[in-house]
């Protein structure tokens, strides 16, 4: 069945966002160290990059690390932070192909310096590109996010700059780390898992919840297309009841 067929390009979420989870119990069912299967998951980024820019979402968003990823073996950790640095260097060229900007949201400056100068890098070199915005999560927690729009929004209350009874749901999201990005319509969870992990929790407040079996290094073209046929299936009331949408 060709699925891409099926999608509703009228109908398309703006925002998708994506866990991306099963790298090591993939790579432990293949007799491989987890290291493996965060390498066969590059090649899972790319299909899901591709085919959102080629059905025209205009933003995905990656929980490529989290903050409570550092708690993982020293060993696992130093080998995802080399990959990301290759990763960002190595598809440089094909974002600026496909006219796909890079963006990233988290606590950015306790990266390690490699990793942190390749991302600023990646930012720089497709800042100016239209087609699609990826957006990737890295060192980041929602807990954290929230914590950091409660500080600057405090200090504009104590520097006089605004009145605490001025606080809205409006002012809040512009001090989050996604300002200026929609919040997602779909969040899509892979490898079995239904939990959000800490991960944009004030902002998927209305998002569809879409989990597949699926470990993310298989995560392909066909099941980004049947997340998002599944979404279309459903009705988004936001509160109202489906008489009042008809």
């Amino acid at each position: 069945m060709d699925l891409k067929s099926h999608v509703d390009l009228n109908k398309l979420p703006k925002h998708i966002a994506v866990i991306m989870d099963g790298n090591g119990r993939w790579a432990k069912e293949h007799g491989k160290p987890r290291v493996f299967g965060h390498r066969n998951g590059v090649t899972a980024v790319r299909e899901t990059t591709e085919a959102a820019a080629e059905l025209g979402v205009e933003y995905l968003t990656l929980y490529a690390f989290s903050t409570e990823n550092w708690n993982r073996p020293r060993l696992e950790v130093n080998a995802l932070m080399s990959l990301l640095v290759e990763t960002l260097r190595n598809e440089i060229n094909t974002l600026n192909e496909n006219n796909i900007r890079l963006q990233a949201i988290g606590d950015l400056e306790k990266l390690p310096p490699k990793t942190h100068k390749a991302l600023l890098e990646g930012i720089q070199n497709t800042q100016h590109n239209q087609r699609m915005t990826l957006v990737l999560a890295l060192n980041y927690s929602a807990k954290w996010d929230i914590l950091e729009a409660t500080r600057k929004i405090s200090g504009l209350v104590k520097a006089g700059q605004i009145d605490a009874e001025h606080i809205n749901e409006e002012l809040f999201s512009a001090s989050l780390s996604t300002h200026g990005i929609p919040d997602p319509e779909l969040l899509i969870r892979t490898s079995g898992e239904s939990r959000l992990s800490n991960f944009l929790l004030w902002q998927i407040a209305y998002s569809e919840l879409y989990f597949t079996d699926i470990f993310w290094p298989e995560f392909n073209k066909d099941a980004f297309y049947r997340a998002i046929i599944d979404f279309q299936n459903r009705e988004r009331r936001f509160g109202k009841t489906s008489e009042q949408l008809g």
